[in-house]
């Protein structure tokens, strides 16, 4: 994910996984690259430059988020292509609404519904995620974008998407560990870290912790920030940012990831920040089958 990182920093990212991939610099290569729109949207932001590190690197999707010129970017992206079409632009979207847009107006290639539940930045005024898909899919013909789900599953999806996030053993062990309502939505972590600048109506849902308490007792921003710098030198989970969702509750035991060929494996990190997940992803598809040859039976 583009985010907070530099332009150089992005380009020595992208030339790692060309490398490990072991693609030429003339062929696609097989990465997908989130960009933050109000990161990129900030003044004095190389907001061209960083978008052209992926067309110039022939990625095959671009993915892009909570921010209020997306159009702008989606033309420049569709205006730099060597070949038409070859990068796919996956837009994230918080409300049927913004989906419409996304789809008929954007013509966007697919289309990620980020629920209230999801840990991590999102909409504090968004529906349940199966509300939310369920809507998008009423309103969608069937020429429309593939539609993923974001955030905010439970049982072998939860687990599945927060320990990909890559996170210490700390923050496992948190997770695991938390109960049912330990999650809230709050902007307590972007004022520590100093990650301000998100869209109106955008927040986070994390783990509440000495943190959060701090912010919302009107701790000063100095003295919160020191603190949470503190907690990060020491992966101090009662300080650092822990992203959770709602189903946090439902997670209690944390699982290995088998390895994948190395083409598969790198697709998947580096476009979602991802580590592989596979046994746990066999274990959803499992459960998925179990249930729905359940519903089955029930038909005959």
């Amino acid at each position: 994910m583009a985010g907070y990182q530099s332009l150089e920093k992005l380009r020595s990212e992208v030339e790692s996984a060309r490398s490990i991939l072991q693609a030429d610099t003339q062929s696609p290569l097989p990465i997908g690259i989130g960009y933050l729109g109000w990161q990129l949207e900030k003044p004095n932001t190389p907001a061209q430059q960083l978008l052209s590190v992926a067309l110039d690197n022939k990625v095959q999707a671009v993915w892009l988020s909570f921010g209020a010129q997306l159009q702008r970017w989606i033309n420049f992206i569709r205006e730099s292509e060597e070949h038409p079409g070859a990068t796919k632009i996956f837009i994230q979207v918080t409300s049927l609404e913004e989906a419409l847009v996304a789809i008929n107006t954007w013509k966007a290639d697919v289309i990620v519904a980020q629920g209230i539940e999801a840990g991590g930045h999102g909409s504090s005024t968004s529906p349940p995620l199966l509300t939310l898909v369920s809507e998008i899919l009423a309103n969608l013909s069937e020429e429309g974008p593939p539609i993923l789900g974001a955030g905010g599953l439970v049982n072998g999806g939860h687990i599945a998407a927060l320990l990909s996030l890559g996170a210490s053993d700390s923050q496992r062990l948190a997770l695991t560990s938390a109960g049912t309502g330990s999650s809230v939505r709050t902007m307590a972590f972007d004022h520590a870290r100093n990650t301000l600048g998100w869209p109106r109506g955008i927040d986070g849902r994390g783990l509440r912790n000495s943190t959060v308490v701090d912010f919302e007792n009107g701790v000063d921003i100095a003295d919160l920030r020191r603190k949470y710098a503190d907690g990060v030198k020491v992966d101090d989970p009662d300080r650092i940012v822990i992203w959770a969702g709602a189903g946090v509750g439902l997670m209690n035991k944390i699982q290995p990831a088998k390895v994948r060929p190395p083409r598969t494996v790198f697709t998947i990190e580096f476009m979602y920040g991802m580590s592989t997940f596979q046994e746990i992803v066999e274990e959803i598809h499992g459960e998925c089958v179990t249930h729905i040859q359940s519903v089955a039976s029930m038909l005959q």
